[in-house]
C-alpha cells in the first residue's frame, strides 16, 4: 500500500497560539481550562515539545476548537472541488514525531472526522488515559496496534476493526518493530447521552 505524499504544513503551535489569541486567553487561563501546564502550552506554542493525544486533546477542548482546525488545511475552494469530497494529494496532516496524523474528512465541520494515524514502533497514545465524549472506531491498515479500552486490551493486527466509546478511559501502543497505520474514525456524540 503507498503512502501518498504529505504537505508540509504550518506547525501545530501556531495554530493553538492564533486559537488562544483569537479567544482572548493567556497562558495561564488556557493552563487552568485545560490542566496542562503553562510551561508545557508555551512550548507547543513555540514548537519545541512534542505534545501526547491527551495534551493535544485537552487544550484542543478547552479553546472549544473542532479538530478540523488542528490541521493546517490551506485548501481553499479554487479547483471547484465538491465540498464533500478530499482528495488525496490535498490532506494536510500533523507530525508529532512518533505520530503522524493524515486528515481525511473533506473541508468544513463536521461531526464525523476520519484520519490516518502513523505510530511508530514502541510509540503510545501517551502516559495518561484519554477520556471525553465521543465515539470512536477504525481499522488497522498496516502492522498492528495495542488498543486499551475501560481497562481491557487487545492487540489488533492489519485487518482488525474496532468501536468504543470513548468517554470510557482509553489509549494505544505499537508494540510492533514496525510502524502501524489506522483508518481513525471520530464521531461527535450528543452530550446528553452522557449526563
Amino acid at each position: 500500500m503507498t503512502t501518498p505524499n504529505l504537505r508540509a504544513d504550518a506547525p501545530i503551535g501556531a495554530t493553538f497560539r492564533r486559537q488562544r489569541h483569537e479567544k482572548g486567553m493567556s497562558l495561564q487561563e488556557l493552563a487552568r481550562e485545560s490542566g496542562v501546564s503553562v510551561g508545557m502550552i508555551s512550548q507547543i506554542e513555540r514548537d519545541i515539545a512534542n505534545p501526547s493525544m491527551r495534551v493535544l486533546t485537552a487544550l484542543r477542548r478547552a479553546l472549544n476548537m473542532p479538530m478540523q482546525e488542528m490541521f493546517s488545511d490551506s485548501s481553499d475552494g479554487a479547483d471547484e472541488e465538491p465540498s464533500f469530497i478530499r482528495r488525496a494529494a490535498d490532506r494536510p496532516h500533523i507530525d508529532l514525531g512518533s505520530l503522524q496524523k493524515e486528515l481525511l474528512t473533506s473541508g468544513g465541520n463536521h461531526h464525523l472526522q476520519m484520519m490516518i494515524l502513523t505510530i511508530a514502533p514502541e510509540a503510545t497514545s501517551g502516559n495518561t488515559a484519554l477520556s471525553y465524549p465521543a465515539e470512536k472506531g477504525g481499522l488497522v491498515l498496516e502492522g498492528e496496534l495495542t488498543l486499551f479500552v475501560n481497562g481491557q486490551s487487545a492487540v489488533l493486527k492489519e485487518g482488525d476493526s474496532f468501536v468504543f466509546d470513548s468517554s470510557l478511559e482509553h489509549g494505544f501502543r505499537n508494540d510492533s518493530a514496525a510502524p502501524a497505520r489506522i483508518l481513525w474514525v471520530i464521531g461527535a456524540v450528543q452530550f446528553d447521552r452522557h449526563l
